[in-house]
Protein backbone atom coordinates (compact mmCIF):
# COMPACT_ATOMS: atom_id res chain seq x y z
CA UNK A 1 0.00 0.00 0.00
CA UNK A 2 2.80 2.40 0.80
CA UNK A 3 4.16 1.64 -2.99
CA UNK A 4 1.04 2.98 -4.08
CA UNK A 5 0.43 5.77 -1.91
CA UNK A 6 4.20 7.11 -3.19
CA UNK A 7 3.08 6.59 -6.61
CA UNK A 8 -0.56 8.45 -6.31
CA UNK A 9 1.08 10.97 -4.50
CA UNK A 10 4.19 11.64 -7.19
CA UNK A 11 1.27 11.58 -10.22
CA UNK A 12 -0.65 14.25 -7.69
CA UNK A 13 2.51 16.35 -7.82
CA UNK A 14 2.99 16.19 -11.55
CA UNK A 15 -0.29 17.53 -12.03
CA UNK A 16 -0.65 20.09 -9.62
CA UNK A 17 3.11 20.98 -9.76
CA UNK A 18 5.64 20.86 -6.75
CA UNK A 19 5.66 23.94 -5.62
CA UNK A 20 1.49 24.13 -5.07
CA UNK A 21 2.36 20.91 -2.48
CA UNK A 22 5.51 22.58 -0.68
CA UNK A 23 3.43 23.35 2.42
CA UNK A 24 1.00 20.70 2.69
CA UNK A 25 2.21 17.01 3.77
CA UNK A 26 0.10 14.60 1.93
CA UNK A 27 -1.13 11.47 3.33
CA UNK A 28 -4.22 9.60 3.83
CA UNK A 29 -5.99 11.65 5.07
CA UNK A 30 -5.75 14.41 2.74
CA UNK A 31 -8.62 15.32 0.76
CA UNK A 32 -8.87 16.47 -2.58
CA UNK A 33 -11.78 19.53 -2.19
CA UNK A 34 -10.55 20.53 1.06
CA UNK A 35 -6.86 20.10 1.66
CA UNK A 36 -5.62 20.35 -1.75
CA UNK A 37 -8.57 22.57 -3.00
CA UNK A 38 -8.30 20.19 -6.39
CA UNK A 39 -10.28 21.82 -9.73
CA UNK A 40 -12.30 19.16 -10.91
CA UNK A 41 -9.61 19.60 -14.49
CA UNK A 42 -6.74 18.49 -11.99
CA UNK A 43 -8.81 15.93 -10.68
CA UNK A 44 -9.23 14.16 -14.39
CA UNK A 45 -6.00 14.88 -15.34
CA UNK A 46 -4.58 12.91 -11.75
CA UNK A 47 -7.56 10.20 -13.05
CA UNK A 48 -5.89 9.82 -16.56
CA UNK A 49 -2.39 9.16 -15.09
CA UNK A 50 -4.11 6.74 -12.71
CA UNK A 51 -5.42 4.97 -15.62
CA UNK A 52 -2.46 5.08 -18.06
CA UNK A 53 -0.58 3.98 -15.21
CA UNK A 54 -2.59 1.23 -13.56
CA UNK A 55 -4.84 0.36 -16.64
CA UNK A 56 -8.34 -0.22 -16.73
CA UNK A 57 -8.46 -3.24 -13.82
CA UNK A 58 -8.65 -0.14 -11.41
CA UNK A 59 -11.89 1.05 -13.23
CA UNK A 60 -11.81 5.09 -11.54
CA UNK A 61 -15.13 6.00 -13.63
CA UNK A 62 -16.76 3.11 -11.86
CA UNK A 63 -15.30 3.59 -8.64
CA UNK A 64 -16.31 7.84 -9.09
CA UNK A 65 -19.55 6.52 -10.57
CA UNK A 66 -20.53 4.60 -7.09
CA UNK A 67 -20.01 7.44 -4.61
CA UNK A 68 -22.82 9.99 -3.91
CA UNK A 69 -21.63 14.21 -4.02
CA UNK A 70 -21.12 14.12 -0.37
CA UNK A 71 -18.66 10.89 -0.51
CA UNK A 72 -17.20 12.46 -3.67
CA UNK A 73 -16.68 15.78 -2.50
CA UNK A 74 -14.46 14.16 0.65
CA UNK A 75 -12.68 11.71 -1.24
CA UNK A 76 -9.41 11.33 0.01
CA UNK A 77 -5.65 10.15 -1.35
CA UNK A 78 -6.14 7.06 1.35
CA UNK A 79 -9.92 6.32 -0.46
CA UNK A 80 -7.95 6.48 -3.84
CA UNK A 81 -4.74 3.96 -2.67
CA UNK A 82 -7.36 2.03 -0.73
CA UNK A 83 -9.55 1.25 -4.23
CA UNK A 84 -6.21 0.99 -6.33
CA UNK A 85 -5.00 -1.68 -3.69
CA UNK A 86 -8.30 -3.71 -3.68
CA UNK A 87 -9.00 -3.91 -7.45
CA UNK A 88 -4.89 -4.48 -7.85
CA UNK A 89 -5.67 -7.75 -5.17
CA UNK A 90 -8.50 -8.82 -7.14
CA UNK A 91 -6.63 -9.12 -10.51
CA UNK A 92 -3.66 -10.59 -8.75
Amino acid sequence: MNDVMSEVVQMLTEVVGEDFLLDVEVGPETSFSDDLALESIEFVALVDRLRAHYGDRVDFPAFIAGLDLDQIMNLTVGDVVEHITAREEAHA
